[in-house]
């Protein structure tokens, strides 16, 4: 295949008609504030998967839909061939913003559709078919945890696992899925390699004024399940020197997380506590119990590694000093994962002949593309986030940045199809 060929796919493009599918994503759970609100299982999630299954049908390509509710539209060139997988993300987080994740799959739709018209148009029969995917749950803000579509078709997470767990209200995800209609059944779609372009979600894109971002590697990422169980009293009541508030010795573990990474070398590691359950939750009631996940990422295992013992240290004398409990449960390890250097030079090489620079980056997020690494070749794309923001209302990447990486990413895709990829090889993807 020549250059010239590999182009034939970027100029079959409906940019106008990319921007216009995007931008009426907003749409489908739009938040006053400018972002979406569409949480995996919802009514507003549900509607953007019709709308994006009939967008994908009229293209003409063929839907499927798996038992954890993953959506895939099929062209298929060669029966009983590997896929090509591209896409990403519908869901989102609470107030949550319009690019992260729908960016992905409208881009590879659109960069799908494009590489298969120029196949068509030049009479080429490429050696792997293709699919677009919406991974479900990628967000893991309702149904814990993250990136679950993904990880159960790759294999790493049970089915029945997941479609047991339940959101807060005690929902289910075989409910929410079914209700909203997208519980699927078994799909055997084999994966010959794995594409995702997605928002920086930060900014370093942005400040080196780099277009495309290569990813090479993920950050090591720890989650523990903090429980902190004191003894319900009367706030009016009991004098300050009997409490046994759980609240008060939970801000002192939010407030340890945050400070055990200066002890670290800056920029090397991060941590949060993104969620915070209080017992009984009643304004005349000193908390009983407070259930949190505190967050651990860094470059180096290692460095998670001592910033959890130093935690669990500081939270046992925390709880000795409070006289309260706090246990922590080991929760959704994620090791580094390393992508593939022939897919990382394809990705750099496809950002040149588009006439772009691009820059290698690591990725501190957690994306559907990690969970596919595992099991087959995967490349992963970056574009600029402004002010490098994310998970909020404000989250924003220009139309002009947007076009740049739905330009590189469908020269990515066509070269993939084509086994430009020497590790490209067929292989099953794990129980569905």
């Amino acid at each position: 295949m020549t250059i010239d060929q590999v182009q034939n796919a970027t100029h079959q493009l409906d940019v106008p008609g990319f921007l216009a599918d995007f931008h009426h994503t907003t749409t489908f759970g739009a938040t006053v504030a400018g972002g979406i609100d569409r949480q995996a299982g919802t009514t507003e999630h549900g509607a953007v998967r019709d709308w994006f299954c009939s967008r994908a049908t009229d293209l003409g390509f063929e839907i499927r839909v798996d038992q954890i509710g993953n959506v895939f539209a099929l062209w298929s060139w060669n029966p009983g061939a590997p896929y090509v997988l591209v896409g990403s993300h519908l869901d989102s987080q609470p107030l949550g913003g319009r690019f992260d994740g729908t960016y992905g799959v409208i881009a590879a739709l659109h960069a799908a559709h494009a590489v298969a018209r120029a196949a068509t148009r030049d009479g080429i029969i490429p050696g792997l078919n293709l699919a677009v995917v919406d991974w479900f749950n990628e967000e893991g803000a309702r149904f814990p945890p993250s990136i679950m579509g993904s990880s159960v078709f790759a294999g790493l997470l049970d089915l029945d696992r997941a479609l047991a767990t339940t959101d807060p209200q005690g929902v289910t995800v075989a409910d929410a899925i079914g209700a909203i209609g997208y519980r699927g059944e078994a799909v055997t779609i084999p994966a010959g390699a794995y594409a995702e372009i997605h928002i920086e979600q930060g900014r370093r894109l942005e400040q080196s004024g780099i277009p495309i971002g290569v990813v090479q590697e993920s950050w090591y990422t720890q989650k523990l399940l903090v429980r902190v169980l004191g003894e319900q009293s009367h706030t009016g009541a009991t004098a300050m020197s009997d409490r046994r508030d759980a609240l008060v010795a939970a801000a002192h573990v939010v407030l340890e997380a945050e400070q055990v990474t200066g002890e670290f070398p800056s920029g090397s590691i991060v941590t949060s506590v993104g969620k915070f359950d209080v017992q009984p939750n009643s304004p005349i009631v000193v908390p009983r119990q407070v259930d949190l996940v505190l967050d651990i990422r860094a470059d180096d295992p290692a460095h998670v590694a001592r910033a959890r013992a130093l935690l669990l240290e500081r939270m046992a004398d925390l709880g000795r000093r409070r006289n309260v409990e706090i246990s922590a449960e080991d929760f959704d390890i994620r090791p580094v994962q390393r992508f593939p250097a022939e897919g990382v030079d394809l990705g750099a090489k496809s950002a040149s002949d588009e006439g772009v620079e691009s820059m290698l980056l690591a990725t501190m997020a957690g994306h559907d593309s990690i969970a596919m690494n595992a099991i087959t070749p995967s490349v992963m794309l970056f574009v600029p986030s402004v002010d490098g923001v994310s998970h909020c209302e404000r989250e924003f990447t220009s139309d002009a940045d947007l076009v740049v990486g739905l330009r590189v990413l469908t020269q990515v895709v066509q070269r993939l199809v084509n086994r430009e990829m020497a590790e490209v090889a067929p292989g099953e993807a794990g129980p569905r």
